[in-house]
């Protein structure tokens, strides 16, 4: 490998995607087709779901914002690698310009990132409503959720605008060409010149800030719901205030697992093939099951989902 004093930026980079398995081009574009449309599907039946509702409970209007995120989280990467897919002649990779690059790097990192902060806040309206319920109308009200949910996408694009930046004022020497179909954090420091943990301390400071922080206030709420639970002297009433939690905690669980095997760990570990294979999964297949994880197991959600089909499909009331 070059010397990072003989690095250049580059003019742009290759996104190899999966152009070294031309035999399973054909049979990958119509499976990721059939998921990106029920992924998109799924979250705006949530959004109008959570619109038809005349009266929106706070978790709700929280829910409709995370249905908002996984919309622009998938269309940030998926429609891109499925045109990627659908070119054959592509045999090397997709070019993709330094700024273009930069801006979906960004873009998917702000999202990400939105999201782990409007996973505390769920976290912290359960809290008030499990801990505090005669409480719960006068603290938690539409003000206090509108406020939340400027601050988590504003605190996930701060956090991108500094990671961007520091990731892309690194040099880049040899290959340009990005094992992946999108332009991820760990595939670019992978090909980025450095020999030290120096460079990779702004990766550390922001996984600190999306992963860790609203992890800790995730845990502190849960824990408190928790003790709480175990005062309860009724099995149902235990029973009834543990599945309200039950949907979110799924889904912090899948965004959790996934971004800290990706993020949370040295540059030496990073294995691009299989973290190409993983990022398929964590960028096409939980946005899909967030919509179901809700639908199944929220009955304001399941209730207004009915609602919405009979509007549309009026037979299937009858049915």
């Amino acid at each position: 490998m070059d010397s990072p004093s003989n690095a250049t930026k580059p003019c742009g980079f290759l996104l190899q995607g999966f152009s070294e398995f031309p035999y399973l081009r054909p049979a990958l574009f119509p499976l990721l087709l059939a998921v990106h449309l029920a992924t998109l599907s799924g979250n705006l039946l949530i959004l109008l779901a959570v619109a038809s509702l005349p009266r929106r409970p706070p978790m709700l209007l929280f829910l409709g914002q995370l249905s908002s995120i996984e919309l622009c989280y998938t269309l940030v990467v998926v429609p891109r690698s499925l045109a990627d897919l659908a070119s054959p002649g592509l045999r090397l990779g997709s070019p993709i310009s330094f700024l273009g690059c930069a801006v979906q790097m960004q873009m998917f990192v702000a999202l990400g990132g939105a999201e782990c902060f409007l996973l505390a806040a769920m976290a912290y309206d359960r809290y008030v409503a499990i801990c505090h319920p005669l409480r719960y109308a006068a603290v938690v009200t539409p003000g206090l959720c509108a406020r939340l949910a400027l601050l988590c996408c504003l605190g996930g694009l701060m956090v991108s605008v500094g990671l961007t930046g520091a990731v892309f004022h690194l040099p880049f020497c040899g290959s340009r060409v990005l094992v992946h179909f999108f332009c991820d954090i760990p595939a670019l420091l992978h090909l980025a010149c450095t020999r030290g943990y120096a460079d990779e301390l702004p990766l550390l400071g922001s996984c600190v800030l999306l992963l860790l922080l609203p992890l800790l206030l995730i845990l502190a709420s849960y824990g408190a719901i928790a003790a709480a639970l175990r005062r309860l002297r009724s099995p149902e009433g235990r029973r009834k205030a543990a599945s309200t939690c039950a949907s979110h905690l799924t889904v912090t669980f899948l965004h959790y697992g996934c971004a800290t095997f990706m993020y949370v760990r040295p540059k030496a570990s990073y294995s691009p093939r299989r973290d190409r294979t993983l990022a398929l999964v964590y960028t096409n297949v939980t946005p899909l099951l967030y919509p179901l994880i809700y639908s199944l197991r929220n009955r304001e959600i399941a209730a207004a989902l009915r609602r919405v089909r009979g509007r549309w499909c009026p037979g299937a009331r009858q049915g």
